[in-house]
């Protein structure tokens, strides 16, 4: 099976890093993201202000705060000793094929310790459509008639298959003239790395409450951005992911009226004695 390896790499990029990436969230306060998966590290970056959003859990759940009109990217990092495929999507399409997402479709490749901002909808080889939080009927999901699953982002992990070792013939004996003039032979071989390329036929793998409820958001497509990426083979350990990171996303209002995030308002104690003589009534 083959995956989308990103970015690629040239003589005027060979100090850019590689390719690719929930979140987990503190209940009831906001708090820095810290690492949802044990394959998977995910986070969600406001490319408006280059600042990773505060995330909050509830009721099991990942949550993000989005802001209408500003650009965002999904930054993954591989936390394994091996390479990993990642199937992403956003609002329940994969963001490198554009189809209804599922698990088995395609994904990124990230090396050991790789990590990379997946900014946008795959458009060609070079370039993606930006992703930006806007309302459901402007989103990608919306304007193709898809709007049912808006806010939320999906990471499925795949493990890799790797060939068994090769086993290396046991030498003879030696001989008692020859003694111990050389050392016994390795009785194996470590596994040959996997080789990059596309196979013919397949599919490239690429890749209310305290306050009033606005509207759901969605993710925009967007202005073209620059992203090389490349074609690398990859055989999938197991037809089920290893791990699937969820993070849901929506405006702060509606992330407040609907109990994910503490509402400010209502935060300070009330104080059982705050003191004086009792006062006449007003009015």
């Amino acid at each position: 099976m083959n995956a989308l390896k990103f970015p690629k790499f040239n003589a005027s990029q060979k100090s850019r890093s590689t390719f690719f990436a929930g979140l987990f969230l503190l209940a009831a306060c906001a708090a820095p993201p810290v690492s949802a998966g044990t394959l998977m590290d995910v986070k969600v970056v406001d490319r408006s202000t280059g600042q990773v959003l505060p995330t909050w859990r509830h009721r099991g759940q990942l949550y993000v705060v989005g802001t209408p009109g500003n650009r965002y990217a999904v930054q993954v990092a591989n936390r394994s000793s091996g390479r990993v495929l990642s199937v992403i999507s956003v609002d329940g399409v994969n963001v490198l094929s554009g189809e209804t997402a599922a698990a088995p479709q395609s994904g990124y490749v990230l090396a050991p310790g790789q990590s990379a901002d997946i900014s946008g909808w795959r458009k060609s080889m070079e370039e993606v459509a930006a992703f930006y939080f806007t309302s459901v009927a402007d989103s990608y999901a919306g304007r193709t008639g898809r709007p049912e699953n808006t806010g939320v982002i999906g990471v499925a992990v795949f493990r890799e298959q790797l060939p068994p070792p090769v086993t290396r013939p046991q030498p003879a004996p030696l001989s008692s003239s020859q003694g111990d003039s050389r050392d016994a032979a390795s009785a194996s071989a470590p596994a040959a790395p996997a080789f990059e390329g596309r196979a013919k036929g397949e599919v490239a793998e690429s890749s209310a409450s305290a306050q009033r409820a606005e509207k759901k958001l969605g993710t925009g497509h967007g202005e073209r951005l620059n992203a090389p990426t490349e074609y690398t083979r990859f055989e999938r350990a197991s037809s089920v992911p290893a791990e699937v990171i969820t993070v849901y996303y929506d405006s702060r209002a509606n992330l407040i009226a609907r109990g994910v995030i503490p509402n400010p308002r209502y935060n300070v104690r009330p104080n059982p004695f705050p003191g004086g003589f009792v006062p006449d009534p007003q009015g």
